[in-house]
């Protein structure tokens, strides 16, 4: 039996997702590891309210992310790899813990796409703590033609230090 042999693969259609979808496709071809695909539909907060609109919207959004989880267990099919599909609606990191701890897998691909604090602080709190909430190991798949922009992150973090301090200064 190897290390891994059951693999969670996080899709969702994205340049990090399929890259993520990639890598962990020949992980799992490679060590024969039972794989499933999750694709999570996130909680249209800005819906709240809108009752009517809200099943609309849905709707459509249900509707694309199955298309996208079947679009993912299709790509993986055809570079070899059998894989179960899961939808999940909610929050990406609760609803990826849950299910790696449902499925109890020992590995987890999930694409990741570098951004500046700007960014990070607009995705909200707990956007990375899904190494807080698992008990198995994570790959991300990180584009390596991203490897300037901690550069900028750190620029744009320089940038904002400078402004707070002429701010006090004044």
């Amino acid at each position: 039996m190897s290390l891994f042999s059951r693999i969670l693969l996080c899709y969702d259609a994205t340049r990090e997702g399929r890259r993520a979808l990639r890598y962990g496709a020949e992980l799992a071809q490679q060590l024969h590891a039972d794989t499933h695909l999750l694709a999570v539909l996130e909680s249209a907060h800005w819906l709240h309210g809108f009752d009517a609109l809200a099943a609309d919207a849905l709707s459509i959004e249900e509707r694309a992310a199955k298309e996208i989880l079947s679009e993912g267990v299709s790509k993986l099919k055809a570079s070899g790899v059998t894989a179960t599909g899961h939808f999940a609606v909610g929050s990406p990191i609760d609803q990826i813990a849950r299910v790696a701890h449902a499925l109890k897998v020992d590995l987890i691909v999930v694409g990741h796409r570098r951004c500046g604090l700007l960014a990070r602080w607009w995705a909200g709190p707990g956007h990375g703590l899904l190494l807080d909430r698992v008990s198995c190991s994570i790959l991300v798949a990180i584009d390596p033609s991203d490897a300037e922009v901690p550069e900028l992150a750190q620029s744009e973090a320089s940038s904002q230090a400078d402004a707070a301090g002429r701010a006090q200064h004044q």
